[in-house]
């Protein structure tokens, strides 16, 4: 428990900072730019592996549920992950889905953290996931209060197509290869 909780104060801790411009601007210019953003980056990349190896120990400690999700969740689950993966793809893409969700990346997050709250009942999950989503609603309220340019729909329809079939991608990798020998859950069967 530790562990994970040590990685999303890091890894939600830096991502808070950018959300406050006065913090940012001040530790750019006391350090640089280059620095801030390779700090940046080694803190967020050191927070996101403490919190994933820090899961794999909370939960191979023995799960305590707190809650026993009903079956059909994981098929909740599987049809929120496409959306949210779609969503995530999106974000880099100029398409009428980014311009119709704003901000795509934040989107799927939220999506992300939901649908596995809906299907994990035990204590590691809801507090991994739950403060996931936690940040990513505050950070989309901050963004909204910071008044950031929202993107444009293009004229053609290719990076929605792009967006799609992206995010089907995505969501196949994750579903055969990084949430069976990444995480150690297989997803399917």
């Amino acid at each position: 428990m530790p562990m994970m909780l040590l990685g999303l104060v890091l890894f939600l801790g830096t991502h808070v900072v950018t959300s406050l411009p006065g913090v940012r601007a001040g530790l750019i210019s006391k350090v640089g730019e280059g620095p801030y953003k390779g700090f940046y980056s080694l803190l967020s990349a050191s927070g996101l592996l403490l919190t994933a190896y820090g899961f794999g120990l909370w939960r191979a400690a023995g799960p305590v549920n707190l809650w026993y999700p009903p079956l059909g969740m994981r098929h909740a689950t599987m049809g929120l992950m496409l959306l949210s993966c779609i969503a995530l793809v999106a974000a880099y893409v100029p398409s009428h889905i980014k311009a119709k969700l704003k901000h795509p990346m934040l989107v799927g997050v939220k999506i992300w953290a939901l649908a596995h709250l809906l299907s994990n009942g035990d204590m590691a999950s809801v507090v991994l996931f739950g403060a996931v989503l936690a940040w990513a609603v505050y950070d989309r309220i901050s963004v909204k209060r910071r008044g950031l340019p929202l993107p444009v729909a293009p004229k053609g329809w290719g990076g929605d197509a792009i967006a799609v079939a992206g995010g089907v991608v995505l969501y196949l990798v994750l579903i055969f290869l990084f949430h069976p020998f990444v995480v150690g859950v297989p997803v399917m069967g």
